[in-house]
């Protein structure tokens, strides 16, 4: 009898069902399968006799030795952290805010043009930022020095000075993600009840005090679970935007050199493909048991907001 009603329900909903079909098969095909592969992170990789035929570690964690013990690979996994951490921090400040500036707008055609204009960016390629960026501040003919020159004042070799380049890598984040990252604010801000903001009204709330009362109040849920699921990809740093715009530039390295690009290095120069497995493999985890603790503090602060 259970069968029939699982197979009744599968009937009803085969429309939905069908609908989910390619995206169940692109997630199985691109997540789930390759957890298999795991298990190079264990294994001294041999082309020759595949992942599963290639022998095990001797001690098994020794592909972690040098993630754990070079003084390259824990920069690049601080650099890692502390970047994305400020990648989040201020794309929360300008998405919010850039959200609330949009649903205050009352001119539909100015707000439409400032919107598909701040979207625009977001559909180009980290490479041709990285040109972009080059030529703002190549120290010999870039755009910002000749504009100092200009000015009498001293130009910035900026592909030199790696304290600047924090700062660099959040302005270009900002202006290409910006305009993505306010659609999902800008939904949750328009679903809104406009009740709430005409009786603040008629209680005699100005403008601010509805945003402030009312605006992020609502908004609280969607923050914390974009936040959350921000946190999950803390390990994981844009390999696009940092090769793009950095490069092989290693005067740099001290606040650039990420997880990725440093993976990326050491597999081009040494191809230890175990080694690079282990720095995946080391990522995924950390960032695991970030998002339960992430998880846990959205919870205690409002449970119907986390994810779990």
């Amino acid at each position: 009898m259970k069968l029939n009603g699982v197979f009744k329900e599968l009937y009803k909903n085969r429309t939905l069902l069908l609908m989910f079909l390619p995206v169940g098969v692109l997630f199985l095909l691109f997540n789930y399968l390759p957890l298999a592969g795991l298990v190079i992170a264990f294994k001294n990789f041999d082309f020759s006799k595949g992942i599963f035929g290639s022998d095990w570690m001797d001690p098994l964690f020794s592909n972690f030795d040098y993630v754990f013990s070079s003084p390259v690979a824990f920069r690049a996994i601080r650099n890692t952290i502390l970047l994305n951490a400020l990648f989040i921090a201020i794309g929360l400040v300008f998405e919010v805010g850039f959200a609330l500036l949009l649903n205050e707008m009352r001119n539909k055609y100015f707000k439409r043009i400032t919107q598909s204009l701040t979207f625009l960016p977001f559909f180009i390629s980290w490479i041709v930022v990285g040109v972009f960026a080059y030529n703002l501040m190549n120290y010999e003919n870039g755009a910002i020095n000749r504009f100092l020159e200009y000015l009498n004042l001293q130009p910035i070799d900026f592909y030199s000075r790696a304290e600047l380049w924090p700062a660099i890598l959040t302005i270009a984040a900002r202006w290409k993600i910006t305009g993505y990252g306010t659609i999902i604010y800008l939904a949750a801000l328009t679903s809104i009840d406009s009740s709430y903001y005409e009786a603040a009204s008629i209680d005699g709330a100005s403008r601010w005090q509805q945003i402030r009362y009312i605006s992020i109040p609502m908004l609280r849920p969607t923050i914390i679970i974009l936040t959350l699921l921000a946190v999950g990809r803390i390990m994981n740093a844009d390999f696009g935007m940092f090769y793009a715009m950095v490069g092989d530039a290693s005067l740099l390295f001290p606040t650039t050199d990420v997880i990725d690009t440093f993976v990326y290095r050491s597999l081009r120069k040494s191809g230890d493909i175990g080694m690079a497995s282990a720095a995946g493999f080391l990522q995924s985890f950390v960032a695991f048991f970030l998002v339960l603790g992430s998880n846990y503090a959205a919870r205690k602060i409002d449970k119907d907001s986390a994810i779990f």
